[in-house]
């Protein structure tokens, strides 16, 4: 048990920050959330900051820094509840398969009602940066706990458990795009005394219409929904044999040898609908340029993905998140300054 509280999992980096340098005591906490696998934290972040910056370009501005940062430590922090939760409805699952057999709920480090308590503070913390940004991103951002409760139940009952992760993963890019739009609270205080004496509240309402959600954000939604299906089905490769052993269902598992193929045709798709993202929004010369590359980087993992090769399966996963901070920087570029 010692050499399981003190070794790498077998999907983390062997140099990970907490098995290299922390404290032994909170080692099964951080890997109860996840932070010695820093890659979701990106791909959960990403698409919050991608809707951030195209919200910004369709404004010529480029993006917020503390908004970026916002959005960061609230990924941070959501990811590490949503992964425990994950890990307390998959605990027995999580016991018979191999690679995560070595977790700290099913290797008795940390107790379920010990990792109810990671989920609540996690959230709570989450909720405080939440009610800082404007209405719809809060309502969007309480929302989006519907579709994290569900998902670990998503490969019980359906092949397509990927698809649920992308609308999941994804709707950081609807809250990133309504933050960057929306009504805040500091412009609420600056303007309620004199909307209350007036009682005129048709600037409240325009506010709140101006940070409704428009087309281009749906379409870089529906794009991340795509590239989500695509990198997260190269992820379940890792786990065909063990997946099939303990009846859990996957993309990989039911589209078996044709899944590189399919892996691109989801990519194809998600950059299909980035054109349009792009047209809708008005986005500069430079967006098509760079997505060229975003483009280049997702056809590329769909070529060398192979079914037999689970830790190639793992490398190219976690090339996504270069692929998701290329479309980032695209979308910033995107921006035309002079309106």
């Amino acid at each position: 048990m010692a050499m399981a509280a003190t070794a790498p999992l077998p999907d983390a980096m062997p140099t990970n920050w907490v098995d290299r340098f922390a404290p032994a005591a909170l080692r099964p906490w951080l890997k109860l959330g996840r932070f010695d696998r820093p890659t979701g934290i990106w791909l959960l972040m990403l698409p919050g900051w991608q809707g951030i910056a195209l919200a910004d370009a369709m404004e010529h501005r480029l993006p917020h820094p503390g908004l970026l940062f916002d959005v960061f430590l609230g990924a941070a922090l959501m990811r590490a509840a949503g992964c425990a939760y994950n890990d307390i409805v998959d605990r027995d699952i999580d016991a018979k398969v191999a690679r995560t057999a070595l977790r700290p709920i099913p290797a008795g480090q940390i107790s379920v009602r010990q990792a109810w308590g990671l989920v609540i503070a996690c959230c709570l913390a989450s909720l405080a940066i939440l009610l800082t940004l404007p209405p719809t991103a809060v309502a969007l951002g309480a929302a989006s706990l519907a579709l994290v409760a569900a998902y670990p139940f998503m490969k019980r009952i359906t092949w397509w458990p990927q698809a649920w992760l992308g609308l999941t993963f994804n709707w950081g890019a609807l809250l990133g795009f309504s933050a960057a739009t929306g009504v805040g609270p500091g412009l609420w205080r600056a303007v309620a005394p004199d909307v209350i004496a007036s009682r005129d509240w048709r600037f409240l309402g325009q506010a709140l219409a101006d940070s409704s959600l428009q087309a281009p954000a749906l379409l870089l939604y529906a794009s991340g929904l795509f590239w989500t299906l695509g990198y997260d089905t190269i992820y379940a490769i890792q786990d065909l044999e063990d997946d099939a052993l303990a009846g859990v269902k996957s993309s990989a598992r039911r589209l078996g040898a044709r899944a590189p193929l399919a892996i691109l045709g989801f990519y194809l798709a998600s950059l299909a609908l980035l054109l349009a993202t792009g047209a809708a929004a008005a986005l500069g010369p430079a967006f098509y340029v760079l997505l060229i590359a975003y483009g280049i980087q997702l056809c590329s993992q769909a070529r060398r993905v192979r079914t037999d090769d689970p830790a190639r399966a793992l490398r190219l996963f976690r090339s996504n998140s270069w692929a998701g901070l290329i479309l980032f920087v695209a979308l910033v570029a995107g921006t035309r300054l002079i309106g």
